[in-house]
């Protein structure tokens, strides 16, 4: 590939990755509300583990792995099942949690960055949703490329997707000092009732008579 095909197909695949984060769903709600709890560099490892996890699908998609695709249509049921499980999990931890005291500068371990990243890499793979588009995504556009090409692919949409996570985290934690205990509590229990909607309308859509058959 020249160098200007090899520029188009990275723009290509980074406004992929841009356009996959930036719905609102699950990973989006708990990265607004940890970067508004604890500050932007705890959205930013929430999104980050979600491009990481969009990444690695985009991989099984782009190389056409038809062992891991098989794999990955055989789990789904129970993929589905874990990934509901961990969000009503997590809006169950968010109602009961009390809201966060507000400091300029939150103070975080480098364990609780790495607890966010993984969690979200675990919940974003179990999203049956998102598995088989994704790998639709990617093969088609890395088909559309030189065969050498595939690792372009995953590497523009992992930039789209970190990119969208980057300003989204810095943009509400720059927000954050203007919400006080009442509105933290609001956004919070908002947040916990979203998720476990998410998590009950996944488990809706699997087990009903559609989703059991395509299991």
């Amino acid at each position: 590939m020249d160098f200007t095909s090899t520029l188009t197909l990275f723009a290509q695949a980074l406004l992929i990755g841009l356009a996959i984060a930036a719905p609102v769903g699950p990973i989006g709600l708990l990265t607004i509300q940890r970067s508004l709890q604890q500050g932007p560099r705890a959205g930013l490892a929430t999104g980050l583990g979600a491009s990481v996890a969009d990444a690695l699908y985009g991989a099984v998609g782009a190389y056409g792995v038809d062992a891991v695709i098989t794999a990955l249509a055989a789990a789904r049921l129970p993929l589905a099942l874990g990934g509901a499980a961990f969000l009503l999990y997590v809006a169950w931890g968010l109602w009961r949690a009390p809201a966060a005291q507000l400091s300029a500068q939150p103070t975080l371990s480098g364990h609780s960055l790495w607890r966010y990243f993984a969690g979200t890499v675990l919940l974003t793979l179990s999203n049956p949703a998102t598995i088989f588009s994704f790998i639709a995504v990617f093969g088609a556009l890395s088909a559309r490329s030189a065969s050498t090409s595939p690792g372009l692919v995953v590497l523009g949409v992992f930039v789209g997707s970190a990119l969208w996570w980057l300003t989204l985290s810095a943009g509400v934690g720059r927000l954050r000092q203007r919400f006080d205990e009442r509105w933290q509590r609001r956004v919070q229990r908002s947040s916990a009732v979203a998720l476990a909607g998410f998590a009950l309308w996944q488990l809706g859509g699997l087990l009903g008579p559609a989703g059991l058959s395509a299991a």
